[in-house]
């Protein structure tokens, strides 16, 4: 019982007034698809669910494969296993290390007047004359990679775990290289889950704004999550219903993705039965 009360406050309440305030007139109160249409047709909107669409790609991508190579190199690499469990601890310390605390650990490390940035500049390296910058795309997805690849190695090492010994025997035994073996056994069993997990780090890129306000201001990055702040906060320009119509896609977004990742759990748990 608590539990589904938890889920009905702070999950199904308001997904439902998302939905039911996206086809209502903001001013009038009356049924509306004004906000949906201005959904699909403002190029600002749909500018901002394509640069959010693009670093969750980018930061599930890196997320994801630099979290599967960490989280195999310390559960199957030969490594004390004190590794693992320093690994593993600071990865759900990490993996939920995210917001304002972040983005100012960022600032004091890599703005222009951060603590690498001057040691870099002091051997002669300056990475702002090459480009980059932390409040714009690359920046913004370094620091989301800061909570993405712990995230996935929380996730994916149950499925490491799942790889049985007697599997890579039996391989061996029939001749395989090692090659061989990830090719035609350990890739094809993982795959299920390394798919589903960065599925999972595309949500929770997706849906992530408060590293991005306290980051960029919320002007230098026309993100989703960012819209809908602008939009909902009240001020002269905000329109309420376009922010409700715009959190009613990240939700359909949202749900096509928990949709996709539970699918390939499924098949995933196959192998780990």
């Amino acid at each position: 019982m608590p539990f589904f009360l938890f889920a009905f406050l702070f999950l199904l309440y308001p997904s439902s007034t998302i939905v039911v305030r996206t086809f209502l007139d903001s001013k009038t109160g009356e049924f509306t698809f004004r906000n949906v249409l201005n959904l699909i047709q403002d190029p600002y909107v749909l500018g901002a669910y394509w640069l959010s669409i693009k670093i969750s790609v980018v930061t599930a991508l890196g997320g994801g494969i630099f979290g599967f190579l960490l989280a195999y190199s310390s559960i199957r690499g030969g490594l004390p296993r004190i590794m693992r469990t320093s690994l593993m601890t600071f990865s759900g310390v990490a993996s939920n290390f995210a917001g304002i605390p972040l983005a100012f650990a960022f600032i004091a490390l890599l703005s222009p007047t951060g603590m690498l940035t001057n040691w870099l500049k002091f051997t002669g390296i300056n990475i702002y004359d090459y480009g980059f910058t932390l409040y714009k795309f690359w920046g913004l997805s370094v620091v989301y990679m800061y909570f993405q690849f712990p995230l996935m190695v929380l996730i994916i090492a149950p499925a490491i775990d799942g790889l049985r010994r007697e599997w890579i025997e039996a391989s061996e035994n029939l001749g395989a290289s090692t090659l061989q073996y990830w090719r035609y056994v350990a890739f094809p069993i993982l795959l299920p889950s390394i798919m589903g997990s960065m599925i999972l780090l595309f949500g929770n890129s997706f849906g992530a704004f408060a590293t991005a306000v306290a980051l960029t201001g919320g002007s230098s990055m026309n993100l989703a999550t960012i819209v809908i702040g602008a939009q909902l906060r009240g001020d002269v320009l905000g329109d309420p219903g376009l922010g409700y119509a715009v959190a009613f896609g990240m939700v359909i977004v949202m749900t096509v993705v928990m949709t996709v990742y539970t699918i390939l759990q499924r098949r995933a748990e196959r192998w780990l039965k």
